[in-house]
């Protein structure tokens, strides 16, 4: 069975959910935590695959722990009142849970998640958690198209959606996977299953058509890297 953590600033409430999971006997280990400072710990150690995250937490609410995270386990928030929390999560969290927190709505929530013990951390972990204003997804790498850098901050392109995450290119160049991710220039990154058509350009440069519309011009080191990688 997989590991589950409580994030919840509350004791009492923290207890009545970990009594709950006990009961229904769906995880291997719960584990606890008061904040997102020790979230972030006992996710380092314990490795858990699903998170029951409270929003309302002491220094770093709950969506800024998500957003601090390289990678994201499965997510159910908890939250007690909080109308713009739970207009959030019409944008594919996996469930929230209104406080106080019922077996019956408690079960229904874990149905939704995938506990295959065979290590879900290549797939499931392999997404990022992105808010925009009342907006919040989980977005699975596979499905974004395009980042794009501003700043210190990069443009996502998913879907219709091109909300900001507080990540530099270079930091996502970094732990992207080079054989799908690829940095075309100065600027953007793109997921090489979106090439749609590439173009001689000019200067030796390159300029890629992706599915989704999108013209991306190649710099010119990149370029030839290009050539190499589909044999041009």
């Amino acid at each position: 069975m997989p590991n589950c953590l409580v994030v919840e600033d509350s004791r009492l409430a923290r207890k009545e959910l970990v009594q709950l999971l006990k009961k229904l006997d769906q995880f291997e280990e719960i584990h606890e935590a008061q904040d997102a400072e020790e979230a972030l710990i006992a996710l380092e150690e314990f490795d858990p695959e699903v998170v029951f995250l409270d929003i309302h937490l002491p220094g770093k609410n709950g969506f800024e722990f998500l957003e601090s995270l390289d990678h994201i386990p499965q997510v159910i928030f908890t939250t007690a009142y909080d109308e713009y929390a739970i207009k959030s999560f019409d944008y594919n969290a996996i469930d929230y849970l209104l406080k106080p927190i019922k077996k019956d709505r408690l079960i229904k929530a874990i149905d939704k998640l995938d506990l295959n013990t065979s290590k879900q951390s290549n797939i499931q972990l392999q997404q990022v958690f992105v808010r925009d204003g009342e907006k919040c997804w989980f977005v699975k790498l596979e499905d974004i198209r395009l980042f794009e850098s501003v700043g210190n901050y990069a443009k996502v392109y998913f879907e219709s959606e091109k909300p900001m995450i507080q990540k530099s290119l270079s930091y996502l160049e970094s732990v992207l996977d080079e054989n799908t991710f690829f940095r075309v220039n100065r600027q953007q990154i793109i997921n090489l299953q979106f090439i749609d058509k590439i173009d001689t350009w000019f200067n030796g440069k390159l300029k890629i058509k992706l599915k989704t519309g999108e013209a991306i011009e190649v710099s010119r080191r990149q370029s030839h890297k290009i050539k190499q990688l589909f044999s041009l």
